[in-house]
């Protein structure tokens, strides 16, 4: 007999009992849905993550006064350390000649920016940036002129902005030499950045860029700590300038000798890093849940092929009378188990992507499908069907012919 024909009893055996099929394949649903959507809600997150890691150009890391910790503060060892200065950048930016820019930058969030009678939303963010930030930033100029290092020098009262800002105070003219105010404080508009791309659906476009002196003049040059953005000459040399801006930092900050860095180096590997802390548990999670969800679903498999078993005891009987080796019921029996189990699997695949995608959208993350989680699912539902469905196979393909005509 063909492994073609053996699938194809197989198939009309589990028709023909429709409603127990469906109960039995019910607890696969459950197992490979849980893990699924669970993956698929971090597989978005993690896609719209990378994308916004674009908010630093290629090849660049942020140097900061704190590690990055999710959902709090400082760790307490850091709420000590010296701030970054724009002294700090400097020198860095003179020390570190394999880089290709040096940047420095301050922030100052949820501001009202005003023209006239004009204003925004109070969600504006306020970046007081050097010349070599801009690039580190990935922000060109769509019109206008960029940052000069005169800017810098004399603390223009000057900044740039970006499209959806020009297009709420000046819907119908060029913004370029009008003079919005921020905090009662003039700027004339020199330029207007060309758009980012959102992360998580949300704008990143929400900026007003200004010399980092004349940011300092605004909101105060003590107690408030730079960021310093670096990047490299090309990907190539990416962890070389990584590990020299660490060593000069030392030397900048006079980290002694065996002492741990009093700052922070954030990459878009150390984001991830971050991320991962968060995301690996809640995998494994989802995984030992599958895994209970799939071993009660075995069980239920394994029983309920059991009965099948012995409610067709007499059909077996026949069968082998007429000739069917001991294997071709084995193989049918035992793919009975698996089409059950990747009936299961398919279905909770269908939901767990449908529903994590749905999920996923509420916080206007990026669809996605985790395929490789997908392959790993209806592996699973193979291995769940040979593991519980062997039994009955062999119960079933062992019976004794004579024995099995008898049976009532």
């Amino acid at each position: 007999m063909k492994i073609n024909q053996i699938l194809a009893i197989s198939l009309q055996s589990l028709k023909s009992n429709r409603l127990r099929t469906a109960l039995t394949i019910l607890g696969v649903v459950v197992g490979i849905f849980s893990i699924i959507v669970i993956m698929t809600i971090l597989t978005m997150l993690q896609s719209s993550i990378d994308e916004g890691l674009s908010s630093l150009s290629k090849n660049t890391f942020q140097i900061q006064k704190n590690d990055m910790v999710f959902g709090g503060g400082p760790r307490r060892d850091d709420r000590n350390r010296q701030d970054l200065t724009i002294e700090d950048g400097r020198r860095l930016r003179e020390l570190l000649t394999q880089a290709q820019f040096v940047g420095v930058e301050q922030w100052e969030f949820g501001k009202v920016v005003k023209y006239g009678n004009k204003e925004t939303n109070p969600n504006i963010s306020i970046a007081g940036v050097n010349t070599d930030a801009m690039r580190t930033n990935d922000w060109n100029v769509d019109y206008g002129r960029d940052l000069r290092e005169d800017d810098i020098n004399y603390s223009a009262n000057v900044c740039l902005i970006f499209k959806p800002i020009a297009e709420k105070l000046f819907p119908s003219t060029s913004p370029i030499g009008y003079e919005i105010r921020v905090d009662g404080r003039p700027l004339r508009v020199i330029g207007v950045i060309e758009e980012q791309t959102a992360l998580f659906g949300s704008s990143r476009d929400s900026y007003v860029i200004v010399p980092i002196t004349t940011w300092q003049s605004m909101y105060g040059r003590y107690g408030r700590s730079v960021n310093i953005t670096v990047m490299s000459q090309s990907t190539d040399d990416y962890d070389e300038v990584i590990e020299a801006a660490t060593g000069y930092m030392r030397t900048i900050r006079k980290v002694g000798a065996g002492e741990p860095n009093d700052f922070y180096i954030f990459s878009n590997e150390s984001m991830i890093s971050e991320i991962n802390q968060i995301t690996d548990p809640i995998k494994l999670i989802a995984l030992a849940i599958s895994f209970i969800a799939l071993v009660a679903a075995g069980v239920g498999i394994m029983n309920i092929m059991l009965v099948s078993v012995t409610e067709r005891t007499r059909e077996i009987g026949i069968r082998k009378a007429l000739g069917a080796k001991k294997t071709w019921i084995l193989l049918q029996f035992l793919f009975e188990a698996i089409i059950l189990c990747m009936l299961g699997g398919l279905v909770g695949i269908v939901l767990g992507v449908g529903l994590g995608n749905l999920a996923g959208g509420l916080i206007n993350a990026q669809s996605a499908v985790p395929w490789n989680w997908v392959f790993i699912g209806l592996f699973m539902c193979v291995a769940v069907g040979v593991i519980f469905g062997t039994y009955p196979a062999y119960k079933a393909s062992s019976l004794d012919p004579i024995e099995a005509l008898r049976y009532e």
